[in-house]
């Protein structure tokens, strides 16, 4: 399984990576994408729009079953990934390159909670 060692990871499977403005872009980890299965839409959270740490705030759809993305870290969308509405599969091709939306965040913090690559690891190899 995949968990790149530089990002940092939800237990409702999105990851987040910090980028250099401070900014960070989210997505969903390969374990969710693989569960899910052939994604056949996405549904991302509009610019300007801010939400709490957990809040819902976006759905992917496969063939077999909708799933809700929810915000990692509390912030401001600045960005979406519009590719992915007309290409939904770029996640199920590299979960990790398929950023879904970029959030500045309120409370930096709340990065420091958020699992690891091992902790992350860990929580995906409980859930068996």
């Amino acid at each position: 399984m995949t968990v790149p060692a530089d990002l940092k990871y939800t237990d409702t499977h999105e990851w987040i990576r910090q980028e250099p403005d401070g900014v960070v872009s989210v997505g969903i980890t390969h374990h969710a994408q693989d569960l899910l299965g052939d994604l056949v839409y996405v549904e991302n959270p509009a610019v300007g729009k801010t939400f709490k740490q957990g809040q819902e705030c976006g759905v992917v759809e496969s063939v077999k079953a909708a799933s809700d993305i929810y915000a990692p870290i509390s912030g401001e969308i600045v960005a979406v990934n519009d590719e992915l509405s007309s290409a939904p599969e770029k996640i199920n091709q590299d979960a990790y390159a398929a950023w879904m939306f970029k959030l500045k965040p309120t409370n930096p913090g709340e990065l420091n909670a958020l699992l690891d690559a091992s902790g992350y690891r860990k929580l995906v190899e409980a859930d068996g």
